[in-house]
């Protein structure tokens, strides 16, 4: 049995508590996505002041850009309470149906991952957003009957990194679709000091900078990263994050300067060294990284082809030639080179 007051569960206890306050409770704090805020922002207030649910809303974006966080965000703003589960997790209709029903007015009902809905969870879930209730089988056989059970009004937040295999049917029921897009660097050295004042540490300015340039255009990582260069300084004896301590923490991290991990350097190489620099289908590199296509696609692609340095064509992917220079790698021909630029 654990001892609930051993250190260890205490200070995972305080390093919880400490990851959630570095997400930002309303829009005035959300850095970045101006547009998606500003419309966000008339669409909350207008709903408001007419004492209705707001619309349904759709987010679409790689991961780590804030879905989750836009989600709690909306439902502060409205509010209202804040109920949360994954797609994965809703197994049977009556896993959704118990969710609905212990709705109160007004909630927020976020469901991540939503394109891997089943089909016969879907349908329930038509119902529920449109007419606010849920038509349910009761008995079998001749015996069967439908009957409607109705749910109060609530917003459904349904957010996906894979909006192309999302269903017409369902994606048709949202009223506000928002799109998430990478970072700016300023944006996310914004985010790297913000996230510094509230773990109470302090970081130079051009440490932050480099940190930006380093987190793949992306929120969550620049957060992880300054939690590891954190790490690195207080082990150094550090009291500030410094640019040399940020440094030597990128290197041993085999992280570079624009943000490629050890994993992105290596498709980037197989596809050069073994393809020819492309094309080369999503299985076939997936199974050559011992990746599945999946995270090829939702984790590591959608950076370096934002970057320049990877572009998908009908035949498969290809390598820019930005890409053979960021890694000093003559190519053996340039004709399977794709001109390519840094965002």
């Amino acid at each position: 049995m654990k001892n609930e007051n051993s250190p260890v569960r205490q200070d995972q206890k305080t390093d919880d508590l400490k990851d959630m306050a570095l997400r930002p409770r309303y829009l005035k704090e959300f850095i970045g996505q101006k547009g998606m805020k500003d419309n966000l922002c008339v669409f909350i207030t207008a709903a408001k002041q007419r004492e209705d649910p707001l619309d349904h809303l759709f987010l679409i974006g790689p991961a780590g850009l804030g879905k989750t966080t836009m989600a709690q965000v909306v439902s502060n703003e409205l509010g209202s309470g804040f109920v949360q589960t994954t797609a994965p997790a809703l197994d049977k209709p009556k896993d959704l149906v118990g969710f609905l029903t212990n709705l109160k007015k007004g909630d927020v009902f976020f469901i991540d991952e939503i394109h891997s809905l089943k089909p016969a969870i879907e349908e329930l879930l038509y119902i529920a957003m449109e007419d606010y209730g849920i038509d349910w089988v009761v008995g079998q056989g001749p015996m069967a009957r439908t009957i409607r059970i109705a749910i109060k009004p609530f917003t459904l937040v349904g957010a996906t990194t894979k909006a192309g295999v999302v269903s017409s049917p369902l994606i048709s029921r949202f009223g506000i679709t928002c799109r998430f897009s990478f970072y700016e660097q300023d944006e996310l050295k914004a985010i790297v000091h913000r996230s510094a004042g509230l773990l109470n540490v302090k970081i130079d300015n051009d440490a932050a900078l480099l940190l930006a340039k380093s987190s793949r255009g992306t929120p969550r990582v620049v957060n992880q990263l300054l939690k590891r260069m954190r790490d690195f300084a207080q082990y150094e004896g550090e009291k500030c994050i410094t640019l040399p301590v940020v440094r030597t923490g990128l290197s041993r991290l085999e992280i570079d300067e624009l943000g490629l991990e050890k994993q992105d350097r290596e498709i980037l190489g197989i596809i050069i060294e073994r393809y020819k620099g492309g094309p080369v289908g999503a299985e076939t590199l997936a199974i050559s990284i011992g990746e599945s296509v999946e995270t090829l696609e939702d984790y590591y692609e959608p950076y370096l082809i934002q970057a320049g340095l990877l572009q998908r064509t009908p035949r498969g992917r290809v390598v820019t030639s930005f890409a053979y220079g960021h890694l000093g790698i003559t190519p053996a021909g340039t004709e399977n080179a794709i001109e390519g630029s840094l965002f």
